[in-house]
Order: C-alpha cells, then sequence, then structure tokens
C-alpha cells in the first residue's frame, strides 16, 4: 500500500540511516548553504572531492556519490529551480528532481531514501506548491515501482511538518 510506503518526518536528513538521501544542492555541487551546506559538513571534505570529479548537474537532474560520515550509504544529488514567479517552467524542473532522484535510486538498487524539502529555503519555491509536486511525484512513482520500500519526506520546521502532512492525506484521499 502506498501510503505505508511514504512517511513524513520533521527532523535532520543527515541523521537518518537510510540507503540514500537526497541532497537539494546546487549546479556546482561543490556544497552551499541550508541542507546542501549541512549535507556536505556531515559527509566530511570527501563528498566534495568526489562532487568536484561529476561536473556538475542541470537543474532538475540527478547525480549519486558515496556517503562518507553519513549514516545514510549514498546521496543523491539534485538541482531544485530558483522560484521566480511561476513562468519560468520552474513547476516541471521541480517535478523533474523528484522523478530523475526516485529513478536514480531505483537503478543503484536504493530501498530506503529520505528527500528534503527541494527549493523551499534559499530558491523561495513556495512550500505548498512544492509539497504538492514532491507528493504527486513520489506517489505516481511508487505507484508503478515495487521496489523502493520506503520515501521519507524530512521537514525542517513545524510549519512544513504540517504542510506536508496535510497534503499528503489530501492526495492520498483523492486516489484511494
Amino acid at each position: 500500500m502506498i501510503q505505508n510506503r511514504i512517511e513524513i518526518l520533521n527532523g535532520d536528513i543527515t541523521a537518518l540511516g537510510v540507503d540514500a538521501i537526497v541532497n537539494a544542492a546546487n549546479n556546482s555541487l561543490l556544497g552551499g548553504g541550508g541542507v546542501d551546506g549541512a549535507i556536505h559538513r556531515a559527509a566530511g571534505s570527501e563528498l566534495l572531492e568526489e562532487c568536484k570529479t561529476i561536473g556538475g548537474c542541470p537543474t532538475g537532474e540527478a547525480r549519486i556519490t558515496r556517503s562518507y560520515n553519513l549514516p545514510a550509504q549514498w546521496v543523491v544529488h539534485t538541482v531544485g529551480p530558483i522560484w521566480y514567479d511561476g513562468t519560468q517552467n520552474e513547476e516541471e524542473m521541480l517535478a523533474a528532481c523528484y522523478r530523475n532522484s526516485l529513478a536514480l535510486a531505483k537503478e543503484h538498487g536504493i530501498q530506503t531514501i529520505a528527500f528534503p524539502a527541494i527549493s523551499t529555503g534559499v530558491y523561495r519555491f513556495p512550500m505548498e506548491r512544492a509539497t504538492n509536486i514532491a507528493i504527486r511525484e513520489t506517489v505516481q512513482f511508487l505507484q508503478k515501482n515495487n521496489q523502493i520500500a520506503k520515501v521519507i519526506l524530512v521537514c525542517y520546521g513545524d510549519r512544513a511538518f504540517k504542510i506536508y502532512r496535510e497534503a499528503l492525506k489530501n492526495i492520498l484521499s483523492e486516489i484511494l
């Protein structure tokens, strides 16, 4: 059942012992602020060294690296769009982040994966819109793919946690 394979969590993505965590990276993959900076700090300098060999990542795409000092085994790096006004294909690019990250996870045999709220920090994507995209893309992927056992959507703060829980409830009630 889909609802048993999605979890909403309010906490620190860098502390999760899952197969993979997703990094809301910038195009260079060389670290930054927010969750990107937290993941790079927790993983250690080896993550940066591996990321230097990748050559960056276009918005909407995903790349995978080892996780080094993190409890997860892998880091899936995806670059979310900067929100301008909704007319720059931001919603499709954000949806592609989830699709491409989940496809990469499937390709690598990952069974448990945790996502942050991609693009909702300094990239200013409206939380409600981003949440609906994240959950819809995750549900659609899980409906077609049984390999991934659990997707954890990790929120940072009570407001995001409440928005995610409400959106999950609404989306699941539409499809079930």
